[in-house]
């Protein structure tokens, strides 16, 4: 079974730390997930890494986001994206 991108739609970078406000990625991790190279153990290992990285309300969050996600195949801020009630 492939592994979901942890992309939630909140894509801004903390300019000391590199890692994405939303889901804790950084640039390079990002990259990675997108490569067609990139294997299932990998992004499974990265995943726990990347939570690992997150606490308190933004853990929550993308926890929420990403459970959302694999049920409905979009994040809840995407979903309000494609119908136009998020800018």
């Amino acid at each position: 079974m492939s592994v979901l991108s942890p992309c939630i739609s909140v894509c801004l970078h903390d300019p000391a730390t590199d890692y994405c406000y939303g889901c804790g990625r950084t640039r390079a991790e990002i990259q990675t997930w997108k490569s067609p190279q990139t294997d299932q153990e990998w992004k499974t290992k990265n995943l726990e890494e990347i939570k690992a990285r997150l606490s308190g309300f933004q853990h929550e969050a993308f926890e929420r986001s990403y459970a959302y996600k694999k049920k409905h195949g979009v994040s809840p801020i995407k979903e309000l994206k494609l119908k136009g009630e998020y800018k």
